[in-house]
This record gives structure tokens, sequence and C-alpha cells, in this order.
């Protein structure tokens, strides 16, 4: 297991690097745009603009640029400054982290709870009024686009424009610190509205494969132990039909960070996808890049613990 382990820790090492490396391609060498050009603004000088190129080190051999570049995010976090405001990147990412951090954790907590609750009563109660609500329900929340049913949660629930003022609107966002209590009141919806389409994809996927596991040998010889039908299910049963979901949940974090752009930008909130967007609209290159950088790391991580959360549910992966 401890081999199994550290050659997954190896290979995301070497992934990562790989990430850095074709970030640092896609902005530094291709043709998008002069760094120093846009960090200077549309009035510059050519003599202003030479010495933005210098101070960047623009003017070295590309494998300099890269092997400063590499120094600096490896050894220092260095992501470079923004063209506009002229911040630190990692500093800006620093202060707009915790947001996002608190917004993707909830909905993944809600999503992965109800999700995988409903898929379990489905799959036992298969064929049932209440499995077809279930899935029916989850099919409609599946084709229900993020940023729809964000306007519609606004609409229907924020206590500023809503029929039913139960929930803050949008933009009143507050740090855990500053006000817990506003804090968690301010999220509700947001989470509930991020969590709903992953809820029902969940749902949908927890039922077919708990519904095909119920179906296998070993299933049935418990059953004729006399083991309570309880323990069937939940033990031979869900912790077996968890290595496919385990596996998508691995890809589903690249998804979640696209929708907490959404997310954050109807609701308002001050997190990375809300910087981000704002860079994409001005052509912030550095900032695209660093938060480029932070989703690939966020993405190579998730695998890394489903891929020993998969090991242990399934021993035969640590083999493999």
């Amino acid at each position: 297991m401890t081999r199994y382990i550290i050659r997954r820790l190896l290979w995301g090492v070497a992934l990562l690097f790989i990430v850095v490396a074709l970030t640092f391609v896609l902005f530094d060498v291709l043709p998008t745009g002069d760094p120093a050009q846009l960090r200077a603004g549309r009035t510059a000088t050519p003599q202003a603009i030479a010495y933005i190129r210098h101070d960047l080190g623009l003017d070295k051999p590309i494998y300099t640029q890269f092997y400063d570049y590499m120094k600096g995010v490896v050894l220092h976090f260095d992501l470079g400054y923004s063209f506009y405001s002229h911040a630190s990147v990692g500093g800006l990412i620093a202060n707009r982290l915790p947001a996002t951090i608190s917004l993707a954790a909830g909905a993944i907590v809600i999503w992965l709870l109800l999700g995988l609750s409903v898929g379990i009563v489905s799959a036992v109660r298969r064929r049932t009024l209440l499995d077809r609500t279930a899935m029916g329900t989850a099919l409609l929340f599946i084709s229900a686009p993020e940023y729809w049913l964000g306007l519609i949660a606004l609409f229907l629930f924020a206590s500023d424009i809503g029929k039913i003022p139960i929930f803050p609107g949008a933009g009143s966002y507050v740090g855990l610190r500053t006000d817990p209590g506003g804090w968690l009141a301010s999220l509700i919806l947001p989470w509930l509205v991020l969590a709903a389409g992953f809820a029902a994809v969940y749902a949908r996927l927890m039922r077919g494969s708990l519904i095909e596991t119920m179906g296998q040998d070993y299933v049935r010889t418990a059953r004729a132990k006399g083991l309570p039908e309880r323990e069937v299910v939940l033990r031979h049963g869900v912790r077996p039909a968890l290595t496919p979901i385990l596996t998508i949940f691995a890809l589903d974090i690249g998804v979640l960070l696209g929708g907490v752009v959404l997310i954050e930008t109807v609701f308002n909130i001050p997190g990375i996808g809300r910087l981000n967007y704002e860079a994409i609209t001005h052509g912030d290159f550095p900032i695209i890049q660093g938060t480029v950088l932070l989703a690939a790391l966020f993405i190579i991580v998730a695998n890394i613990l489903v891929d020993i959360a998969y090991a242990y549910l399934d021993p035969r992966v640590r083999f493999s």
C-alpha cells in the first residue's frame, strides 16, 4: 500500500510539472499578446515598454525565462503581478481563496450526502413511486443550467428581491472570521444551487451502481447467512458500489471549478472564480495563469486522494 501511495504521489508531482510547463508555453511563448505592452498600458512609450520587458525578463532566452518561472513557482509560489492592479497574483489568490473553499466544500458535502442517500433509497425501493419521483426530479436538476438555477433562486428566496425572502441575496457574503452566522446564511443558497446538479447526477449513478452490486453472488451469500437487510445493503452493497462514484468524483472537481465561476458571478461572491472572470474580461494573463495552476493543483490532489481511497475500498487496486 505504501508503494502504491508513493507511486501516485510521484505521478502527481510529474503531472503538475507538465501543467506548469504547458501554462508557460500557452501564456509566455505563444502569441497571446505582448506582456510588456499589456503591463505598460496603451499610452506607454517604446522606452517604457522596453524597460518593462527587461524588468520582466522577457528579453532573455526562452529556456532562461522558463527556468526563472519554474523557480519562482516552485520555491516561492511567485505567480507574477497583475497587469492592471500591479498586485501580486499570489496575494490576490490568497485573499480570494477562503471564499471559494467555503463555497466548494459546502456544496461537496451537500451533494454527496443528498445524492448518495437518494441513490441508495431509490436502488433499494426501485420501480416504486418514490424511485420514479426521485429520478425524475434528478433529471430535472441535471438539465437545468447552474446560472439559471441561481437566478431563479435569487428571484424566489433572496431577501431583497425574492417572492419568499428567506435567505440573503447577492453580494451578502462575509468572511467566516468576521461573522460566522452571516457567513453561513450568505452561503446556504449558493451551496444548494451549486450542489443541485451534482447531487442529481450522483443519485442516478449511485442507484445504477448499487442495483448492479446487489445482484452479485456475494450479496446473495450474505443474505443466505441470515444477515439483516440493512447490513447487507450498507456493508456488502454500498461499499463496492462506491468505487465508480469515487472515480467520477475526482473528475467532477474540475467541473466544480467551472461551476464556481458561474455561482460566484451570480451571487457576487469574491472568490477565485470571480477573480478569474474579471481577469478574462480584462485580458489579465498573470491572474488567469495563476488560477489555472491552482485549479490543476486541486484536481491533481483530488485524484490522488481518490486513488488512495479507491485502494482502500478495493484491495485489488494496490497490486495493479
